[in-house]
């Protein structure tokens, strides 16, 4: 009997909720990533792995306040929960009978994940909060969040071959518009290099401008909608399953909102609350666009095995 085989048995009620609290951390990170950087906080550790040099906690220092160093800090902290969470998942995963490989892949994929994102954060904090690297960052943390819906989806399906529930040119459609959302969110990081929340009053910020780039960002947003319409129209016409309808009004609701919001932040001047739950929405977003994109093929339910019937005692 190998190592793996002598892991306790996962029962797949556990496996899920261990899923969807990856999703939840994930989507988490990506809300306390961006009140560092609201609260001028992005360099309130200026080292890393280290937050001064010589100690890796703050410590009191005439430039940098404490306020910063913690929040910074904070953050810095949140990730050991990170992978805490994406651990125990990955044993959860190796703990299913029968073990499934998707399963397992994407299980392995997320505290590999987590570091690689670190170390783009690290990389961020000793470039002095360049724009590149804040904005990959925060990719980094959507294709995070896409690969964890994945993992839900995964913790709830079958090993068996992935069966398609609408036409491939729905599906197509599907993978259209998932890539069209890409460009959106990474328009999104561009408007935020050129907008005022740097981490750090002394960061150069994008020269595009604000006006620009969000302009970039708003027409991609409408041909996202229209995209999104174009499914609803397609569902509808191949009578898609109704987890799929529900999943694509999820996504539309959640989409509608996010616009609605960041049309408010803009006018108002994009306000340090308002960028904190818009990049909450963009987590949101995404992680319904995966479910959406994940939820045109089926593999199969799992369920929990049905415990043993007791033996018979014969009569006397």
């Amino acid at each position: 009997m190998s190592v793996l085989d002598r892991l306790p048995v996962t029962s797949a009620t556990t496996m899920r909720r261990l899923a969807v609290a990856n999703l939840v951390a994930q989507i988490g990170i990506m809300v306390t990533g961006v009140t560092v950087r609201v609260t001028g906080s992005g360099l309130g550790c200026p080292e890393f792995p280290q937050c001064f040099p010589g100690s890796m906690v703050p410590v009191s220092h005439a430039d940098v306040a404490p306020l910063h160093q913690w929040v910074e800090f904070g953050n810095r902290l949140l990730t050991f929960v990170l992978v805490a969470i994406a651990g125990m998942v990955l044993l959860a995963a190796l703990g299913t009978r029968p073990r499934r490989r998707r399963l397992t892949v994407l299980a392995a994929v997320m505290p590999v994940g987590i570091v690689v994102q670190a170390l783009i954060g690290g990389f961020t904090v000793l470039t002095d909060l360049a724009w590149g690297g804040v904005s990959l960052h925060l990719m980094a943390s959507a294709v995070l969040v896409w690969l964890s819906v994945a993992l839900v989806g995964a913790a709830r399906e079958g090993a068996g071959r992935a069966r398609p529930l609408v036409p491939g040119s729905v599906r197509g459609l599907v993978a259209v518009s998932s890539g069209v959302l890409a460009a959106l969110l990474v328009a999104g990081t561009l408007v935020t290099a050129a907008g005022p929340h740097a981490g750090d009053a002394a960061t150069p910020r994008l020269g595009l401008g604000v006006e620009a780039t969000a302009q970039l960002h708003t027409e991609l947003l409408f041909g996202y909608l229209g995209l999104l319409v174009g499914i609803g129209f397609a569902l509808r016409a191949v009578a898609a399953p109704a987890v799929l309808e529900r999943r694509f009004r999820v996504l539309l609701a959640v989409v509608l909102a996010q616009g609605l919001l960041g049309s408010v932040q803009y006018v108002l001047g994009v306000p340090e609350v308002l960028v904190v739950l818009h990049v909450l929405g963009a987590g949101l977003v995404t992680a319904a666009a995966a479910a959406l994109w994940f939820g045109t093929v089926e593999r199969g339910a799992v369920t929990d095995p049905a415990p043993a019937a007791a033996p018979a005692v014969p009569a006397h």
